[in-house]
């Protein structure tokens, strides 16, 4: 069983809803869902706020997850169990592109390889919603040429097989994005799939990898 995860708090004296989400997150320290918790009063420490980008108080981070606003404790204990698992990651990203939030998804997804393959997670899940997979392509094309994209090549190779047509499409388009040689021999499969709509994309991304203009 993995260890609980640990959690940051960030607060200030005038916010109305600290109070609850602190006291929530005690309850969850005392019933072992929550490993460690730290709390900083950004009143007198305002350059943790500064060095970790929070806009919004309360802001909470559990084990990977940053959660801006009032939150109960049960919504606060829901992430604790999501916590350190690729489906957890996948709810997070969701939520996140949902609400607008790409530039965190993107950001999120560079850095952690957990987050990446959330973002897998959820281009080949055939009940992603519409507003998601849109925002997942539109995370995958602010990675273009990223090292983090490269890494996700194994990951969009599977999803290049997958029986939806339409999610071998999305693997193809970010296969070229990535910029990387070793995806042109997925890709080359894949001009030649049996979905004319598949090939296209396929194509293009061979193009893109060949440095050519998308016909």
């Amino acid at each position: 069983m993995p260890a609980p995860p640990d959690a940051l708090l960030l607060l200030t004296p005038q916010c109305p809803h600290c109070p609850a989400v602190l006291q929530a997150l005690g309850e969850l320290v005392k019933q072992g869902r929550i490993g460690s918790m730290r709390v900083v009063n950004l009143g007198a420490h305002p350059e943790v706020g500064a060095e970790l980008g929070a806009r919004a108080v309360p802001w909470i981070r559990i084990g990977r997850f940053e959660l801006e606003g009032a939150h109960t404790q049960a919504e606060l204990a829901l992430w604790t169990e999501r916590a350190g698992t690729r489906e957890g990651a996948a709810a997070y990203l969701a939520e996140q592109l949902k609400g607008g939030k790409l530039d965190r998804v993107t950001q999120f997804a560079r850095r952690d390889r957990e987050f990446m393959e959330g973002l897998l997670s959820l281009m080949g899940a055939a009940d992603t919603e519409l507003t998601v997979r849109l925002g997942v392509s539109a995370a995958m094309e602010g990675m273009e040429g990223d090292p983090a994209l490269g890494q996700a090549i194994p990951g969009l190779e599977h999803l290049a097989r997958h029986a939806d047509a339409h999610i071998r499409g999305d693997a193809a388009h970010c296969l070229g994005l990535t910029h990387a040689p070793a995806a042109a021999m997925v890709l080359q499969e894949l001009a030649g799939d049996r979905e004319a709509m598949v090939r296209d994309i396929a194509q293009e991304a061979l193009d893109r990898l060949a440095g050519k203009e998308p016909r």
